[in-house]
């Protein structure tokens, strides 16, 4: 089932979590692990990270160093089936611009069709760490909107290839991300803004937004977005601090703010597990706000770690 029906069938706000494949050489068991304890909360779908290549120094047979692309963390196509196989929920691939060509995007589209996987996330994806800006593949999609109209392409029946004949058309919903606090390659919010209303009119269908910790910019946002005449759901995107190192690492790292009461607080603790209880209770306020003024999901962002989101979980649902 599509995000957006299950959106329409809901009579309150619905609950859906984000994790991250296993590392390369790590077991899938180990994913199970962390998805079951959440599965008491019913969640409508379960959205599955892709990540760009990396690059490692080898030696080579000269001696020399040799630089070598590898994927850290494969297999997203086969932990989508995985999941909808094993707990009977809806599985949500992320599919990004970085590392691929057009063909080899079009491919693991027509698995997931294949699949019966009928959500997407449609997403630019992060620089590769080395080269510190986004450079595109030189044959593949520069910006998410290239990538939107690559699967609305495949929605109509159009593949890449001409000598593809009478191509049966595919039925993805794309859902894209939203930053309530503006993309960090945004020069304002404003801009940042006007880019999602040109991916909705491309025919995307709902927006889940980058993580926050102020419920106001998160209101404020959806609020400019009805001005602006988007009128697709705008799922909220929530995780709790849990570490120490969290407090400065997410405003850096993700170009978010912390609230001054929760900063106070954190501030205060001396050890993780200090942390992690403020966290939590401030996610579980998160929540419960969030839900009261009409939220249609609250989508958790769960680093493939279940406690703590079992926690916030069984404190507002």
């Amino acid at each position: 089932m599509k995000v957006t029906e299950h959106i329409r069938q809901a009579k309150d706000t619905l609950f859906s979590i984000e994790i991250l494949p296993p590392l390369k050489g790590h077991d899938i068991k180990s994913l199970f692990r962390a998805i079951e304890p959440l599965m008491e909360f019913k969640p409508s779908f379960i959205d599955v990270t892709y990540h760009r290549e990396e690059f490692i120094y080898k030696s080579g047979p000269n001696g020399l160093l040799e630089k070598v692309a590898t994927r850290k963390r494969p297999g997203t196509v086969a932990i989508c089936a995985a999941i909808m196989n094993r707990f009977q929920v809806d599985a949500v691939p992320h599919i990004i611009c970085g590392g691929f060509d057009k063909e080899e995007t079009e491919n693991a589209l027509i698995d997931l069709h294949f699949l019966g996987i009928d959500n997407v996330l449609a997403l630019r994806g992060d620089a590769v760490k080395a080269e510190g800006k986004f450079i595109p593949h030189p044959h593949g999609n520069a910006y998410a909107t290239d990538l939107i109209c690559q699967i609305q392409d495949l929605n109509k029946g159009k593949y890449l290839h001409d000598y593809v004949a009478n191509g049966t058309p595919t039925n993805f919903s794309i859902g894209i991300a939203g930053y309530p606090e503006k993309h960090f390659d945004a020069p304002t919010l404003q801009a940042d803004m006007d880019y999602l209303k040109k991916k909705i009119d491309l025919g995307s269908d709902y927006v889940v937004t980058q993580m926050f910790f102020d419920n106001q910019k998160y209101f404020d946002y959806v609020k400019k977005c009805k001005e602006m005449g988007i009128d697709a759901p705008i799922i909220p995107g929530l995780k709790p601090i849990t570490t120490i190192k969290q407090i400065t690492l997410l405003p850096s790292v993700f170009y978010i703010d912390l609230p001054e009461a929760l900063l106070k607080e954190l501030l205060k603790c001396k050890e993780d597990k200090e942390v992690a209880e403020v966290g939590i209770e401030w996610c579980i306020q998160q929540s419960k706000e969030l839900r009261a003024g009409g939220a249609p999901v609250l989508h958790y962002y769960t680093m493939s770690k279940s406690e703590s989101i079992k926690r916030i979980a069984a404190g507002v649902f």
